[in-house]
């Protein structure tokens, strides 16, 4: 399993706003400037991110976007499966249809169902508050 760009780049775009988190709207053009991801992807990305209510939308000249809900109520897992779909480490664990004619006689599924259970434990439990805190942690060891 590998996360793409899109996924990445959705968790990064859900932080900076977490982080400029003030009751004002945030511009993508300045999320752009300060994650270095192009202002156009951020617009594909934003735009999966409304649908599906995490963040809304602000019109006008000082337009942007804000988060729906508090920090701490996503998760990474949430805005993976946004942008990346139901996460699954194999192929034989993706519950859009795909069926696997050995998967009942397979015993190394029980490997793929592990590794499959860790990963959603780990994106599954932190928040986007843990990573504002651990982004605030990385700045008090800041040493000039």
């Amino acid at each position: 399993m590998k996360i793409s760009t899109k996924g990445r780049y959705a968790t990064k775009l859900m932080l900076d706003l977490a982080t400029y988190n003030t009751g004002s709207p945030v511009s993508l053009k300045d999320v752009a400037k300060r994650q270095d991801i192009s202002e156009k992807y951020l617009e594909q990305i934003i735009s999966s991110l409304s649908k599906a209510g995490m963040v809304r939308s602000v019109r006008g000249a000082q337009g942007g976007y804000l988060l729906t809900k508090e920090p701490k109520e996503y998760t990474v897992g949430e805005i993976l499966e946004v942008t990346e779909g139901k996460i699954a480490t194999v192929d034989c664990l993706r519950d859009d249809g795909y069926s696997c004619d050995a998967k009942n006689q397979c015993v190394t599924i029980r490997i793929w169902e592990k590794i499959n259970d860790a990963v959603k434990d780990v994106v599954d439990n932190i928040t986007l508050q843990d990573l504002l805190d651990w982004q605030a942690e990385g700045a008090d060891q800041y040493v000039i």
